[in-house]
């Protein structure tokens, strides 16, 4: 005598067909909150070069800022660094599907004394700029912020175009 129990093959298909219609809609929305939170990521990265940076050039930097990511990664003598280790492995960070970078648009500061972390005099910034540019995947929005402390936004995949202390052209401000 034969069994009737189990599913038939047509049974098993349709349930199939349902949990791929799921995973279709489901993908998308996904995708979605992962660039959303890089995004997030981003903005306080910048948040956290801007803290940083002014805590430098009030404690370190005699009014002047940091040149790069990995001087203020640096820490004074019998102190703490001004920014958090991820922040500050290299000149250049990938994080959270961004490229993050500090420059300026004015350069060095030739009178700057030397800062008490160890950079030589005339080597630290009169103002800065940090942009995060998001890499394949990481985001749809490009991100910046400078002297004057206010992240700016644009829907595009190259780097703002900064200066140290006026918002860039076509961008809005998240502050």
């Amino acid at each position: 005598m034969r069994s009737n129990r189990g599913f038939t093959l047509i049974e098993l298909l349709i349930v199939v067909a349902i949990i791929g219609v799921i995973a279709a809609v489901a993908v998308p929305g996904l995708q979605q909150a992962r660039r959303s939170g890089n995004e997030t990521a981003a903005i306080g990265s910048l948040r956290a070069i801007t803290g940083a940076q002014s805590l430098y050039a009030a404690a370190c930097g005699n009014g002047f800022f940091s040149p790069s990511l990995s001087n203020l990664g640096t820490p004074p003598a019998g102190g703490q660094a001004f920014i958090s280790p991820d922040l500050s492995t290299g000149n250049t960070v990938f994080k959270s599907g961004y490229q993050v970078t500090v420059s300026s648009s004015i350069g060095v500061a030739p009178d700057a004394p030397p800062t008490c972390n160890g950079l030589a005099a005339g080597a630290a910034m009169q103002g800065f700029f940090a942009t995060a540019t998001p890499a394949s995947g990481g985001g749809s929005k490009a991100f910046g912020t400078n002297t004057n402390h206010t992240i700016y936004w644009a829907t595009q995949m190259a780097p703002l175009a900064m200066t140290d202390s006026t918002a860039p052209a076509g961008t809005f401000s998240i502050q």
